[in-house]
Protein backbone atom coordinates (compact mmCIF):
# COMPACT_ATOMS: atom_id res chain seq x y z
CA UNK A 1 0.00 0.00 0.00
CA UNK A 2 3.05 2.13 0.60
CA UNK A 3 4.49 1.68 -2.76
CA UNK A 4 1.07 2.48 -4.16
CA UNK A 5 1.00 5.82 -2.59
CA UNK A 6 4.16 6.45 -3.57
CA UNK A 7 3.21 5.87 -7.28
CA UNK A 8 0.20 7.83 -6.83
CA UNK A 9 2.82 11.18 -6.29
CA UNK A 10 5.76 10.44 -8.47
CA UNK A 11 3.82 8.86 -11.29
CA UNK A 12 0.26 11.22 -11.05
CA UNK A 13 -1.77 7.93 -11.18
CA UNK A 14 -5.16 7.98 -8.85
CA UNK A 15 -4.73 5.27 -6.05
CA UNK A 16 -7.87 3.65 -7.28
CA UNK A 17 -6.70 3.03 -10.87
CA UNK A 18 -3.41 1.20 -9.29
CA UNK A 19 -5.38 -0.93 -7.15
CA UNK A 20 -7.21 -2.32 -10.04
CA UNK A 21 -4.14 -2.62 -12.16
CA UNK A 22 -2.35 -4.75 -9.27
CA UNK A 23 -5.66 -6.89 -8.79
CA UNK A 24 -5.48 -7.26 -12.76
CA UNK A 25 -2.77 -8.25 -12.53
CA UNK A 26 -3.02 -11.10 -9.60
CA UNK A 27 -5.83 -12.62 -11.18
CA UNK A 28 -3.92 -13.01 -14.19
CA UNK A 29 -1.18 -14.46 -12.26
CA UNK A 30 -3.73 -16.43 -10.28
CA UNK A 31 -5.13 -18.42 -13.25
CA UNK A 32 -1.43 -19.33 -13.86
CA UNK A 33 -0.92 -20.61 -9.64
CA UNK A 34 -4.68 -21.60 -9.65
CA UNK A 35 -5.67 -22.88 -12.76
CA UNK A 36 -8.85 -21.52 -15.32
CA UNK A 37 -11.23 -21.06 -12.17
CA UNK A 38 -14.86 -20.04 -13.49
CA UNK A 39 -15.09 -16.00 -12.39
CA UNK A 40 -12.02 -15.63 -11.24
CA UNK A 41 -11.69 -12.41 -9.07
CA UNK A 42 -9.24 -10.50 -6.84
CA UNK A 43 -9.85 -8.22 -3.89
CA UNK A 44 -7.60 -5.83 -2.02
CA UNK A 45 -7.98 -4.81 1.76
CA UNK A 46 -7.34 -1.63 2.80
CA UNK A 47 -4.63 -3.34 5.15
CA UNK A 48 -3.28 -4.63 1.78
CA UNK A 49 -4.44 -8.11 2.02
CA UNK A 50 -4.82 -9.96 -1.26
CA UNK A 51 -7.36 -12.57 -1.88
CA UNK A 52 -8.41 -14.74 -5.01
CA UNK A 53 -11.99 -15.68 -5.59
CA UNK A 54 -13.95 -17.92 -7.53
CA UNK A 55 -17.52 -18.54 -8.44
CA UNK A 56 -18.11 -22.27 -8.51
CA UNK A 57 -21.36 -23.96 -9.34
CA UNK A 58 -22.62 -26.40 -6.63
CA UNK A 59 -22.76 -30.18 -8.31
CA UNK A 60 -23.76 -33.66 -7.22
CA UNK A 61 -20.99 -34.79 -9.00
CA UNK A 62 -17.51 -32.72 -9.54
CA UNK A 63 -16.09 -33.19 -13.02
CA UNK A 64 -14.27 -29.65 -13.01
CA UNK A 65 -12.83 -28.34 -10.10
CA UNK A 66 -12.16 -25.74 -11.22
CA UNK A 67 -15.83 -24.80 -12.47
CA UNK A 68 -17.53 -27.42 -9.55
CA UNK A 69 -17.79 -27.70 -6.34
CA UNK A 70 -19.55 -30.82 -4.60
CA UNK A 71 -22.71 -30.57 -2.28
CA UNK A 72 -21.17 -31.30 0.71
CA UNK A 73 -17.88 -29.25 0.49
CA UNK A 74 -20.66 -26.73 -0.46
CA UNK A 75 -22.54 -27.14 2.45
CA UNK A 76 -19.66 -27.17 5.19
CA UNK A 77 -19.19 -23.63 3.51
CA UNK A 78 -22.91 -22.49 3.47
CA UNK A 79 -25.52 -25.23 5.48
CA UNK A 80 -28.67 -24.11 2.70
CA UNK A 81 -26.80 -24.91 -0.24
CA UNK A 82 -28.63 -26.30 -3.20
CA UNK A 83 -27.41 -28.42 -6.35
CA UNK A 84 -27.06 -25.56 -9.80
CA UNK A 85 -26.58 -22.60 -7.06
CA UNK A 86 -22.94 -20.23 -7.91
CA UNK A 87 -20.87 -19.77 -4.59
CA UNK A 88 -18.01 -17.41 -4.37
CA UNK A 89 -15.34 -19.46 -3.02
CA UNK A 90 -11.66 -18.22 -1.82
CA UNK A 91 -9.13 -19.94 -3.92
CA UNK A 92 -6.29 -17.52 -2.95
CA UNK A 93 -2.84 -19.78 -2.98
CA UNK A 94 -0.31 -20.08 -0.44
CA UNK A 95 1.99 -18.97 -2.74
CA UNK A 96 2.42 -17.66 -6.22
CA UNK A 97 5.49 -19.79 -8.30
CA UNK A 98 7.95 -18.44 -9.83
CA UNK A 99 6.46 -18.25 -12.88
CA UNK A 100 3.23 -17.07 -11.49
CA UNK A 101 4.90 -13.98 -10.22
CA UNK A 102 7.03 -12.88 -13.18
CA UNK A 103 3.88 -13.36 -15.27
CA UNK A 104 2.14 -10.51 -12.43
CA UNK A 105 5.07 -8.27 -12.42
CA UNK A 106 5.00 -8.12 -16.50
CA UNK A 107 1.22 -8.02 -16.52
CA UNK A 108 1.68 -5.05 -13.85
CA UNK A 109 4.40 -2.99 -15.77
CA UNK A 110 2.48 -3.26 -19.12
CA UNK A 111 -0.83 -1.84 -17.50
CA UNK A 112 0.74 1.18 -15.41
CA UNK A 113 2.79 1.97 -19.10
CA UNK A 114 -1.01 1.87 -20.70
CA UNK A 115 -2.21 4.19 -17.78
CA UNK A 116 0.78 6.32 -17.96
CA UNK A 117 0.49 6.89 -21.54
CA UNK A 118 -3.45 7.47 -21.07
CA UNK A 119 -2.43 10.16 -18.63
CA UNK A 120 0.12 11.62 -21.53
CA UNK A 121 -2.86 11.82 -23.77
CA UNK A 122 -5.15 13.69 -21.43
CA UNK A 123 -2.65 16.05 -19.96
CA UNK A 124 -0.94 17.28 -23.56
CA UNK A 125 -4.19 17.06 -26.07
CA UNK A 126 -5.23 20.53 -25.15
CA UNK A 127 -1.53 21.43 -24.92
CA UNK A 128 -0.77 21.32 -28.46
CA UNK A 129 0.87 24.93 -29.45
CA UNK A 130 2.07 25.51 -25.80
CA UNK A 131 6.09 25.70 -25.94
CA UNK A 132 7.44 23.51 -23.41
CA UNK A 133 11.24 23.31 -22.14
CA UNK A 134 12.89 19.91 -21.45
CA UNK A 135 16.44 17.95 -21.29
CA UNK A 136 17.76 15.89 -24.12
CA UNK A 137 17.97 12.54 -23.00
CA UNK A 138 19.24 10.31 -26.02
CA UNK A 139 19.09 10.10 -29.80
CA UNK A 140 17.35 7.22 -31.56
CA UNK A 141 19.02 7.70 -35.35
CA UNK A 142 18.44 11.03 -35.79
CA UNK A 143 15.04 11.73 -33.77
CA UNK A 144 15.52 13.55 -30.28
CA UNK A 145 14.17 12.17 -26.94
CA UNK A 146 13.50 15.00 -24.63
CA UNK A 147 12.68 14.45 -21.05
CA UNK A 148 9.69 16.79 -19.83
CA UNK A 149 9.70 15.68 -16.14
CA UNK A 150 7.21 12.97 -16.32
CA UNK A 151 6.79 12.38 -19.79
CA UNK A 152 9.07 11.66 -22.77
CA UNK A 153 8.53 13.44 -25.92
CA UNK A 154 9.73 13.31 -29.53
CA UNK A 155 11.52 16.29 -31.38
CA UNK A 156 11.74 13.95 -35.15
CA UNK A 157 14.53 15.00 -37.13
CA UNK A 158 11.73 16.74 -39.73
CA UNK A 159 11.48 19.24 -37.06
CA UNK A 160 15.27 19.74 -36.02
CA UNK A 161 16.74 22.82 -37.45
CA UNK A 162 19.50 21.94 -39.79
CA UNK A 163 21.94 24.24 -38.09
CA UNK A 164 21.48 23.16 -34.65
CA UNK A 165 23.48 19.88 -33.11
CA UNK A 166 22.34 18.97 -29.40
CA UNK A 167 24.47 17.49 -26.75
CA UNK A 168 22.78 15.23 -23.87
CA UNK A 169 21.67 17.01 -20.42
CA UNK A 170 21.12 19.97 -23.05
CA UNK A 171 18.04 22.02 -22.15
CA UNK A 172 15.80 23.08 -25.03
CA UNK A 173 12.75 24.93 -25.73
CA UNK A 174 10.73 23.41 -27.76
CA UNK A 175 6.91 23.87 -29.79
CA UNK A 176 4.39 20.87 -28.87
CA UNK A 177 3.21 20.31 -32.10
CA UNK A 178 1.41 17.41 -32.17
CA UNK A 179 0.10 14.32 -29.72
CA UNK A 180 -0.36 11.52 -31.83
CA UNK A 181 -1.95 8.08 -30.81
CA UNK A 182 0.40 5.67 -32.39
CA UNK A 183 0.44 1.78 -31.87
CA UNK A 184 2.51 2.22 -28.96
CA UNK A 185 0.47 4.51 -27.21
CA UNK A 186 -0.03 8.55 -27.02
CA UNK A 187 3.24 10.28 -28.41
CA UNK A 188 4.21 14.07 -27.78
CA UNK A 189 5.72 15.38 -30.95
CA UNK A 190 7.74 18.65 -30.57
CA UNK A 191 9.46 21.10 -33.15
CA UNK A 192 11.73 23.83 -33.13
CA UNK A 193 12.06 24.27 -37.22
CA UNK A 194 7.77 24.85 -37.69
CA UNK A 195 7.11 28.58 -38.38
CA UNK A 196 4.26 28.43 -35.72
CA UNK A 197 7.06 27.84 -32.98
CA UNK A 198 8.47 31.39 -33.77
CA UNK A 199 5.09 32.79 -33.77
CA UNK A 200 4.42 31.53 -30.14
CA UNK A 201 7.99 32.92 -29.08
CA UNK A 202 6.71 36.55 -30.25
CA UNK A 203 2.83 36.24 -28.20
CA UNK A 204 5.29 35.65 -25.75
CA UNK A 205 7.75 37.89 -25.78
CA UNK A 206 5.48 40.84 -26.96
CA UNK A 207 2.31 41.77 -24.97
CA UNK A 208 0.46 43.87 -27.87
CA UNK A 209 0.02 40.45 -29.84
CA UNK A 210 -0.64 38.55 -26.98
CA UNK A 211 -3.84 41.03 -26.63
CA UNK A 212 -4.47 41.36 -30.11
CA UNK A 213 -3.79 44.62 -31.03
CA UNK A 214 -0.85 43.82 -33.07
CA UNK A 215 -1.75 40.92 -35.59
CA UNK A 216 0.82 38.56 -37.54
CA UNK A 217 -0.62 38.32 -40.79
CA UNK A 218 1.67 35.94 -42.11
CA UNK A 219 5.03 33.50 -41.78
CA UNK A 220 7.88 32.33 -43.93
CA UNK A 221 10.85 30.62 -42.73
CA UNK A 222 13.74 28.57 -43.60
CA UNK A 223 14.77 27.32 -40.43
CA UNK A 224 18.23 28.09 -38.94
CA UNK A 225 18.83 30.29 -42.00
CA UNK A 226 15.99 33.19 -42.10
CA UNK A 227 12.33 34.05 -41.39
CA UNK A 228 10.02 36.98 -42.13
CA UNK A 229 7.01 37.73 -40.33
CA UNK A 230 4.39 40.19 -41.83
CA UNK A 231 2.59 42.25 -38.82
CA UNK A 232 -0.55 44.69 -38.98
CA UNK A 233 -1.88 46.78 -36.31
CA UNK A 234 -5.36 47.52 -35.18
CA UNK A 235 -4.55 50.53 -33.40
CA UNK A 236 -3.24 53.30 -36.00
CA UNK A 237 -1.28 54.64 -32.69
CA UNK A 238 0.70 51.57 -32.17
CA UNK A 239 3.67 51.31 -34.95
CA UNK A 240 3.28 47.00 -35.40
CA UNK A 241 7.02 46.67 -36.57
CA UNK A 242 8.42 49.53 -33.82
CA UNK A 243 6.81 46.86 -31.22
CA UNK A 244 7.98 43.48 -32.59
CA UNK A 245 11.56 45.57 -32.70
CA UNK A 246 11.35 46.53 -29.05
CA UNK A 247 13.41 49.40 -27.02
CA UNK A 248 16.74 48.83 -28.83
CA UNK A 249 15.79 45.74 -30.45
CA UNK A 250 15.42 43.81 -26.81
CA UNK A 251 12.17 41.98 -27.69
CA UNK A 252 13.69 40.67 -30.99
CA UNK A 253 17.03 40.29 -29.80
CA UNK A 254 15.88 38.08 -27.09
CA UNK A 255 14.07 35.71 -30.03
CA UNK A 256 17.09 35.53 -32.48
CA UNK A 257 19.18 34.24 -29.26
CA UNK A 258 16.80 31.36 -28.95
CA UNK A 259 16.54 30.59 -32.48
CA UNK A 260 20.79 30.47 -32.24
CA UNK A 261 21.55 33.90 -34.29
CA UNK A 262 18.55 32.92 -37.24
CA UNK A 263 17.90 36.01 -39.25
CA UNK A 264 14.46 37.40 -38.54
CA UNK A 265 13.06 40.28 -40.89
CA UNK A 266 9.58 42.08 -38.96
CA UNK A 267 7.96 43.42 -42.37
CA UNK A 268 4.88 46.08 -42.41
CA UNK A 269 1.70 44.00 -44.01
CA UNK A 270 -0.18 46.00 -46.35
CA UNK A 271 -3.48 45.02 -48.49
CA UNK A 272 -2.07 46.49 -51.24
CA UNK A 273 -0.21 43.68 -53.18
CA UNK A 274 2.96 46.21 -54.86
CA UNK A 275 3.21 47.92 -51.07
CA UNK A 276 3.60 44.39 -49.65
CA UNK A 277 6.23 43.43 -51.88
CA UNK A 278 8.25 46.73 -51.45
CA UNK A 279 8.07 46.11 -48.05
CA UNK A 280 9.21 42.58 -48.17
CA UNK A 281 11.57 42.81 -50.95
CA UNK A 282 13.54 45.55 -48.70
CA UNK A 283 16.15 46.34 -48.30
CA UNK A 284 15.74 46.04 -52.72
CA UNK A 285 14.09 48.76 -54.12
CA UNK A 286 11.55 47.47 -57.00
CA UNK A 287 11.46 49.94 -59.70
CA UNK A 288 8.48 48.21 -61.42
CA UNK A 289 5.55 45.67 -60.78
CA UNK A 290 3.44 43.45 -63.48
CA UNK A 291 0.76 41.92 -61.59
CA UNK A 292 -1.50 38.90 -62.70
CA UNK A 293 -4.63 39.14 -59.65
CA UNK A 294 -6.50 35.89 -61.30
CA UNK A 295 -2.95 33.52 -61.14
CA UNK A 296 -1.39 35.70 -58.16
CA UNK A 297 1.64 35.62 -60.03
CA UNK A 298 3.84 39.11 -59.61
CA UNK A 299 6.56 40.05 -61.73
CA UNK A 300 9.39 42.60 -60.39
CA UNK A 301 11.80 44.74 -61.69
CA UNK A 302 14.64 45.79 -60.38
CA UNK A 303 18.11 48.03 -61.30
CA UNK A 304 20.95 45.87 -62.25
CA UNK A 305 22.95 46.28 -59.29
CA UNK A 306 20.11 45.20 -56.62
CA UNK A 307 19.26 42.34 -58.58
CA UNK A 308 21.52 39.92 -56.62
CA UNK A 309 20.20 41.73 -53.27
CA UNK A 310 16.21 41.08 -54.14
CA UNK A 311 17.10 37.16 -54.85
CA UNK A 312 18.90 36.59 -52.42
CA UNK A 313 21.66 34.12 -51.30
CA UNK A 314 20.43 30.65 -53.38
CA UNK A 315 17.18 32.75 -53.84
CA UNK A 316 16.37 33.06 -50.58
CA UNK A 317 14.84 36.65 -50.36
CA UNK A 318 12.43 35.61 -53.58
CA UNK A 319 11.44 32.14 -52.04
CA UNK A 320 10.50 33.47 -48.24
CA UNK A 321 9.02 37.13 -50.30
CA UNK A 322 6.64 34.01 -52.43
CA UNK A 323 5.83 32.39 -49.74
CA UNK A 324 4.76 35.18 -47.22
CA UNK A 325 2.96 36.87 -49.49
CA UNK A 326 1.02 34.04 -51.13
CA UNK A 327 1.62 34.95 -54.70
CA UNK A 328 3.94 33.66 -57.12
CA UNK A 329 7.10 36.26 -57.44
CA UNK A 330 9.18 36.73 -60.20
CA UNK A 331 12.60 39.17 -60.28
CA UNK A 332 14.09 40.43 -63.24
CA UNK A 333 16.59 42.75 -63.83
CA UNK A 334 15.21 46.27 -65.29
CA UNK A 335 16.09 46.81 -68.79
CA UNK A 336 17.46 49.65 -69.97
CA UNK A 337 16.75 50.64 -73.31
CA UNK A 338 19.92 52.44 -75.27
CA UNK A 339 19.12 54.71 -77.82
CA UNK A 340 20.82 54.53 -81.22
CA UNK A 341 22.38 56.72 -83.78
CA UNK A 342 19.97 57.33 -85.57
CA UNK A 343 17.08 57.60 -82.98
CA UNK A 344 19.44 60.67 -81.26
CA UNK A 345 20.03 62.51 -84.48
CA UNK A 346 16.52 62.45 -84.59
CA UNK A 347 15.52 63.49 -81.59
CA UNK A 348 18.58 66.20 -82.11
CA UNK A 349 16.90 67.46 -85.08
CA UNK A 350 13.63 67.66 -82.98
CA UNK A 351 14.76 69.96 -80.65
CA UNK A 352 16.43 72.19 -83.18
CA UNK A 353 13.22 72.16 -85.09
CA UNK A 354 11.84 73.20 -81.47
CA UNK A 355 13.41 77.25 -82.00
CA UNK A 356 10.80 79.43 -83.21
CA UNK A 357 12.75 80.65 -86.44
CA UNK A 358 14.06 77.24 -87.42
CA UNK A 359 12.30 75.16 -89.81
CA UNK A 360 12.56 71.37 -90.01
CA UNK A 361 14.66 71.19 -93.23
CA UNK A 362 17.32 73.74 -91.50
CA UNK A 363 17.44 71.71 -88.30
CA UNK A 364 18.14 68.70 -90.02
CA UNK A 365 20.77 70.48 -92.14
CA UNK A 366 22.07 71.86 -88.93
CA UNK A 367 22.63 68.70 -86.56
CA UNK A 368 24.34 66.98 -89.98
CA UNK A 369 26.75 69.56 -89.69
CA UNK A 370 27.36 69.11 -85.73
CA UNK A 371 25.09 71.65 -84.51
CA UNK A 372 23.32 69.77 -81.90
CA UNK A 373 21.99 72.31 -79.67
CA UNK A 374 20.96 75.67 -78.72
CA UNK A 375 24.62 75.96 -77.10
CA UNK A 376 25.98 74.88 -80.59
CA UNK A 377 24.45 77.55 -82.31
CA UNK A 378 24.90 80.19 -79.45
CA UNK A 379 28.54 79.56 -79.65
CA UNK A 380 28.89 78.89 -83.47
CA UNK A 381 30.00 82.30 -86.06
CA UNK A 382 28.12 83.59 -88.61
CA UNK A 383 30.50 82.49 -91.06
CA UNK A 384 30.79 79.13 -90.11
CA UNK A 385 26.91 78.97 -90.57
CA UNK A 386 27.19 80.79 -94.26
CA UNK A 387 29.26 78.31 -95.48
CA UNK A 388 26.48 75.52 -95.03
CA UNK A 389 24.68 74.50 -97.82
CA UNK A 390 21.38 75.28 -97.50
CA UNK A 391 22.09 77.82 -94.41
CA UNK A 392 24.24 80.77 -96.55
CA UNK A 393 21.19 82.62 -96.75
CA UNK A 394 19.31 82.14 -93.79
CA UNK A 395 22.36 82.23 -91.27
CA UNK A 396 22.01 85.46 -89.79
CA UNK A 397 18.00 84.52 -89.09
CA UNK A 398 19.43 81.43 -87.65
CA UNK A 399 21.56 83.04 -85.25
CA UNK A 400 18.79 85.40 -84.20
CA UNK A 401 16.50 82.70 -83.70
CA UNK A 402 18.93 81.17 -81.71
CA UNK A 403 19.61 83.98 -79.15
CA UNK A 404 15.99 85.00 -79.22
CA UNK A 405 15.58 81.21 -78.00
CA UNK A 406 18.11 81.82 -75.39
CA UNK A 407 16.62 85.26 -74.02
CA UNK A 408 13.45 83.45 -73.64
CA UNK A 409 14.61 80.42 -71.77
CA UNK A 410 16.40 82.64 -69.26
CA UNK A 411 13.10 84.59 -68.36
CA UNK A 412 11.49 81.74 -67.63
CA UNK A 413 14.12 80.44 -65.32
CA UNK A 414 14.24 83.53 -63.54
CA UNK A 415 12.14 82.75 -60.05
CA UNK A 416 9.53 84.69 -60.00
CA UNK A 417 8.87 85.62 -63.75
CA UNK A 418 6.15 85.08 -66.02
CA UNK A 419 5.91 81.99 -68.27
CA UNK A 420 6.58 82.52 -71.61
Amino acid sequence: MAVLEYWEREKGIPKEDLLRVVQDSMVAAAKKAVGPARNLSCTISTSGDIRAWAELVVSDKVISKHDQISVADARRLKADAQIGDEMKIEVTPADFGRIASQYAKQSMLQMLRRLEKGLIFEEFKDRTGDIVSGVVRRFEKSDVSVDLGRYEALLPNRERVPTEEYQIGERLRCYVKAVENTPHGPEIILSRAAPDFVIKLFTLEVSEIADGTIEIKAIAREPGFRTKMAVHSRDDKVDPVGACVGLRGQRVKNIVRELNNEKVDIIRWSPDIRVFLTNALAPARPKDFDIDENNRRARVWVSEDQLSLAIGKRGQNARLTSKLTGWHVDIEAERVQEIGFEEKVAQAVQSMAGIAGITESQADVLVHHGFLGLEDLLAADLEDLAEIPGIEETAGAVIEAARAEAERRSVVAEPGAPEA
